[in-house]
């Protein structure tokens, strides 16, 4: 299986599955699909189903990789040292591989954002040297929101999620992260469908002679970006697995990257969301 390597030497599948309103049952055909990788969030409210469906396995904790992700209603210090230790609880486990606070802003009234970032930034850190995490993170931070942290931290972010799919790739964000080698996941690698529809995506789905699905996905692992698709069958689950094993080319690649803007998903962290 196709890895790649965080910037403190650990090891991530190149697709990993996201938990997003995903059910129990998705949840265990995904382990049986050959998924390694879970990304879940204290926000999903699911945090116990998923460390009920990897226990139910049998397969042993430290084969899989769990993410989770501090809402943005417990920034600061100890609200984030309060709600680690809930997440833990509720995943039934001593440890997640992936920490990130889920958003840069508790809400866009709050000017006192960047103290807040920073202080759950160093309650992550003791949490890192505790060993209860094994790599931190961020998730919907631009540059400017990421700059606050790397002024100041002792360890590095070694992942940052964003949503990242053909016809919406945040190209400078994505070369910022690359420069720092801070490995980018992509939320919505399809734009929760948005962009299957696309012309280009339909017409490299029939030279490859695979769905738009597993273009977007592959699109992603060739840029080096790790997405977080979910799917409710077993035949979807591996196909979206083995994107990682679709090699795209560059000229395919290249127009993908120039696509037309398509299918942002109407969130963004220093405005209000827009319904789509």
């Amino acid at each position: 299986m196709l890895h790649f390597t965080l910037n403190n030497g650990l090891e991530v599948p190149a697709v990993g599955f996201g938990t997003y309103k995903a059910s129990r049952e998705s949840m265990e055909l995904a382990i049986e699909a050959g998924y390694r990788y879970f990304d879940t969030a204290s926000f999903y409210g699911n945090e116990g189903m998923l460390g009920e469906a990897l226990r139910k396995s049998g397969i042993a904790r430290e084969k899989f990789m769990i993410a989770s992700k501090l809402w943005k209603a417990d920034l600061g210090y100890t609200s984030t040292l309060e709600a680690l230790n809930r997440t833990l609880e509720a995943l039934g486990t001593s440890y997640v591989d992936v920490y990130l606070i889920h958003w840069p802003r508790p809400d866009l009234s709050r000017e006192d954002w960047k103290e807040l970032d920073r202080e759950s930034w160093r309650a992550m850190e003791e949490m890192y040297s505790a060993g209860k995490i094994r790599a931190l993170g961020l998730s919907n931070f631009l540059p400017y929101h990421a700059e606050n942290i790397m002024s100041c931290c002792e360890v590095k972010p070694s992942v940052a999620q964003m949503e990242f799919h053909p016809g919406y790739t945040q190209t400078f964000a994505l070369e910022y992260y690359r420069e720092r080698k801070i490995q980018v996941q992509a939320w919505s690698p399809t734009a929760r469908g948005r962009v299957l529809d696309d012309v280009l995506l339909q017409e490299l789905a029939g030279k490859y002679s695979v769905s738009a699905v597993k273009i977007c996905l592959a699109f992603c692992v060739n840029e080096g970006v790790m997405p977080l698709p979910k799917a409710s069958s077993i035949e979807r689950l591996r196909e979206n697995l083995d994107a990682m094993n679709l090699t795209l080319e560059p000229e395919d690649m290249m127009r993908l990257e120039n696509m037309p803007p398509l299918g942002w998903g109407g969130e963004h962290p220093d405005r209000e969301r827009v319904k789509i």
